[in-house]
């Protein structure tokens, strides 16, 4: 099934996490390798001009076939073939399942996005997975202010471990006198900003932002609901009440630069929040392999500093998604990876409870439109010192 254009069907994004290896490693690099099905070329390209004509975007949930029983076994066949191959791959070769295999780890937050805004759109709104008891955490204390440094650092990816081309070359920026808060904003928060007519209010809104308010009827976070004074929101395990010392989830840009104007405060940009998270343990956090993957409350370490830099949700950054000096995209059709969506998306960073454990890192760029919130995308406020 699929919900909205920008998402896709659970299938598809088996199928095209297979076909990425198929196309970019085993085609040309196995001698005498046939294409399980001439048709998945067509069917499974997701963006790659390169790789010929494919099914539009939008019209993925028409894949009736081929059956979800024969997308398992083109997986199994592309990853005996490849498990054949690697101990003979050369260098780019296994460059490329390195990149495919983070590429697969990408789709697996994909798919869960995509079923969490599935159930939504559905008439019962069920869960995926069982309920579980909430907890009850204490109250999460108010923000506390941590400067950064200022002046010259260097920010992006070098050479010596994975990364992808957008979070390369690194290089030299400049940071002027800042602060960022010490965790997460909270859903009690939001609701405050509800309460104080933050959605109603042109004044906290970019102009793009409250035409998408205005037009969307938009009053609340994705997936939360009223109902007798009391706000729910649906989680893969289904509806529950929102819980008000976790971390608020799917808001869009717009949401969280207008909280960040409501709350005299602006987002971090991406080099001030990559500064911060250096050195940071990029595995601590609520991650996909946690037993229940929803945000949490940020932990009492009675301790100061940064917390919550990595998983429960996805931070906006008031950065546009651009080429850091340097840039240069891979040779090939490969290239198309990121380069090509350089231009009207802003970037976002840590990672969130959907995320795989060890895929972040502090130089990882995700990015999204400004309007879009069916990621699991929060808020860290910043301001000027």
């Amino acid at each position: 099934m699929q919900s909205m254009p920008d998402a896709s069907p659970a299938k598809w994004h088996l199928a095209h996490t297979s076909w990425f290896f198929e196309t970019f490693v085993l085609r040309d690099r196995q001698a005498h390798f046939q294409l399980f099905d001439h048709r998945f070329r067509y069917l499974f390209n997701s963006y790659y001009e390169g790789e010929g004509e494919r099914l539009g975007r939008a019209s993925r949930g028409l894949l009736v076939r081929p059956t979800l029983d024969r997308v398992l076994s083109y997986r199994q066949r592309i990853n005996a073939a490849l498990l054949e191959l690697l101990p003979r791959l050369d260098a780019e070769g296994r460059t490329l399942v390195e990149l495919g295999c983070h590429h697969e780890e990408q789709h697996q937050e994909l798919i869960l996005m995509d079923l969490q805004h599935l159930i939504h759109e559905s008439p019962l709104q069920e869960g995926i997975w069982a309920p579980v008891a909430p907890d009850k955490p204490a109250k999460v204390a108010p923000i506390q202010w941590i400067e950064g440094p200022q002046g010259p650092w260097e920010i992006g990816a070098g050479a010596s471990e994975f990364a992808f081309d957008c979070e390369q070359p690194e290089h030299t920026t400049w940071l002027a006198g800042h602060a960022l808060a010490d965790r997460l904003v909270t859903n009690r928060e939001w609701l405050n900003f509800m309460s104080e007519g933050g959605y109603r209010r042109a004044d906290l809104w970019l102009s793009d932002g409250w035409s998408w308010v205005r037009s969307n009827r938009i009053d609340a976070p994705l997936y939360w609901k009223e109902i007798d004074d009391r706000w729910y929101q649906l989680t893969l395990r289904g509806w529950s009440l929102v819980n008000l010392e976790a971390p608020v989830c799917h808001v869009s840009y717009f949401e969280a630069d207008a909280y960040a104007r409501w709350s005299n405060a602006r987002l971090p940009t991406e080099a001030e929040w990559e500064v911060a998270a250096q050195g940071k343990d990029a595995s601590l956090g609520t991650f996909l392999e946690m037993p229940n993957p929803i945000a949490t409350p940020v932990p009492d370490s009675g301790g100061f500093g940064l917390r919550q830099m990595f998983g429960d949700v996805w931070e906006w950054t008031s950065s546009a998604f651009l080429p850091y000096p340097g840039f240069e995209p891979k040779a090939g059709t490969v290239g198309e990876y990121n380069g090509k969506f350089m231009s009207g998306q802003f970037v976002l960073r840590g990672g969130s409870c959907a995320t795989p454990r060890g895929h972040v890192r502090s130089t990882y760029r995700n990015f999204f439109y400004p309007h879009q919130r069916w990621m699991f995308s929060g808020v860290r406020l910043a301001r000027n010192v």
